[in-house]
């Protein structure tokens, strides 16, 4: 493959982070297209000093019954950011889980920008939405914060998901490269955390819209304070 269609797709891809979203869109496009046409995968285009897979251990933390659509939301995102998302536990035995990713350095660093910011959003609504009653029976602060959360991940992938479809010819760039998952063979299987409980049906119909108005490109002022969901 000759060196200058590489030069000239990695030229498109440094485009397509520009803040004009036009130029970024159509820089994109046009590298998605050339390396369909040239049957190039991403790690193929990014040179070698940058290629480098990170894998990194989050600070998010969670279990299977205070916040388990965080482990799925992380894996959401990852997935379309050309990444893996992973869980460790804090110790063996240990109930609570810690998120990772794993991704070729500059995929990496974008996809733990926007989980980051997506399971602050979450929280942030949480927070400042859903209260505590003293009437409830146990947990079910709990379940309403979780309901809203499992459906803010439905949300986010309906959105990515419509998003691919319009957009086909992203496919072959939308694929995590070969070294990442080659990277992971000393994991174990990937396996559910945690699953959606069917109460609770306005929290999660929120959720669910919020996560299909879920914007990446959206800058906070201020990251909220993260804070775990008790009770």
């Amino acid at each position: 493959m000759a060196t200058n269609i590489k030069d000239k797709i990695a030229k498109l891809l440094a485009l397509a982070e520009s803040p004009n979203e036009n130029e970024a869109r159509a820089a994109l496009l046009k590298a998605r297209e050339l390396m369909a046409e040239h049957k190039l995968r991403p790690e193929e285009i990014k040179k070698a000093e940058k290629a480098k897979v990170i894998r990194d251990v989050l600070d998010v933390t969670c279990t299977s019954m205070t916040n388990p659509w965080a482990c799925s939301l992380s894996a959401v995102i990852a997935a379309h950011y050309c990444c893996r998302a992973y869980r460790t536990q804090k110790f063996a035995g240990s109930r609570t889980v810690k998120i990772g990713l794993v991704g070729l350095e500059e995929d990496f660093e974008i996809a733990k920008r926007i989980f980051l910011y997506a399971y602050d959003c979450v929280m942030s609504y949480i927070k400042r939405e859903i209260k505590k009653d003293p009437t409830d029976p146990p947990g079910t602060y709990r379940e309403k914060c979780n309901a809203y959360g499992w459906g803010f991940v439905q949300g986010v992938k309906a959105a990515f998901e419509k998003q691919d479809e319009e957009n086909r010819e992203w496919g072959l760039v939308l694929v995590v490269p070969q070294a990442v998952d080659d990277s992971m063979k000393d994991m174990g299987k990937a396996s559910t955390f945690g699953r959606i409980h069917d109460n609770h049906i306005s929290y999660r119909a929120k959720g669910y819209k919020d996560g299909t108005e879920f914007d990446p490109t959206t800058r906070l002022s201020g990251m909220p304070e993260r804070a775990a969901i008790g009770g």
